[in-house]
């Protein structure tokens, strides 16, 4: 039976700096605010939704929700992104993606100020991300994938990382993340040829799937000894979440794997959290808080 690599606790023991940081901005007048911007009303986004607003709740930051129709135009999402960048009490901002396929995500995302960029939707922060510069946030759901395995304290450095799905959202950015940590990293497409994607994961050492594709990674994919982390989240024809593994098949022949639900998302929405105050941080007191604030 497989290590259970779940969430919460990687979660809470991220909370108690993040809410050190947010008491320290209250004492100076700085109450962190941030927004979710959902265009269409698709489970997994409501999911996640509901979980970065519960978890920001509990932190005591604020969350603002912008929800516009499935039928939405680009000059709908522009204007509300540019408000967004225009009002001072809003600190941070989510963009759901993917956006519907007739919207074009790199235009719409260049109305947003990349100071409250916390999920790395804007070109300067992707950029920023390549160079590690200190400009806007690493994609939330790549950092919570790296947040996870130090948790868990699974090596990176000199392993193989098969990672499956190469979005801008989480497989580019996750990449990056773990050749940072001196991994040996491969990125496989979900529609390249099958055998192809079966021996990148049985080769590796730790296999992070994010494609959406429910199921794709099956118990021959695998092999005793390695770690799974599966981002994938759709929903099942029982309305329950899924993820990309076949959790029933790999489960029992891997060392360690995350759950779906109950393992990266909850470390995700923590990780927004925690960019949403270090934002306003940084657009408040640009030198920093003095240290012994928090």
């Amino acid at each position: 039976m497989a290590r259970l690599l779940t969430g919460g606790p990687v979660a809470e023991a991220m909370c108690g700096p993040i809410r050190r940081r947010r008491d320290a901005l209250c004492a100076r007048g700085v109450e962190p605010v941030f927004c979710m911007v959902r265009v269409g009303s698709r489970e997994s986004d409501l999911t996640y939704e509901r979980g970065a607003a519960r978890r920001a709740a509990s932190l005591g930051v604020k969350v603002r929700c912008f929800s516009l129709p499935e039928t939405a135009g680009e000059r709908e999402l522009t204007d509300v992104l540019e408000q967004v960048s225009r009002d001072p009490a809003l600190h941070g901002c989510l963009l759901f993606r993917p956006l519907p396929p007739r919207l074009d995500t790199p235009a719409a995302a260049q109305a947003l100020d990349p100071r409250k960029d916390i999920d790395a939707i804007t070109t300067a922060s992707m950029g920023s991300l390549l160079a590690q510069s200190s400009i806007g946030f690493v994609p939330c759901t790549a950092a919570a994938c790296l947040e996870l395995l130090r948790y868990y304290q699974i090596p990176l450095q000199g392993k193989k990382i098969a990672i499956i799905g190469k979005s801008m959202a989480v497989g580019l950015p996750t990449a990056l993340l773990m050749m940072r940590e001196e991994a040996t990293v491969s990125v496989c497409h979900v529609l390249s040829d099958r055998q192809d994607t079966r021996d990148f994961c049985r080769g590796a050492d730790v296999i992070i799937s994010a494609t959406g594709c429910q199921g794709l990674i099956r118990g021959d994919y695998v092999r005793p000894g390695q770690t799974v982390v599966d981002v994938g989240v759709t929903v099942g024809e029982d309305g329950r979440l899924r993820g990309d593994v076949a959790f029933e098949e790999v489960e029992p022949i891997v060392d360690a794997i995350t759950p779906v639900p109950g393992g990266v998302g909850a470390v995700t929405s923590t990780v927004l959290v925690g960019h949403a105050v270090e934002a306003a941080v940084r657009q408040r007191f640009p030198q920093g808080l003095p240290e012994g604030d928090f």
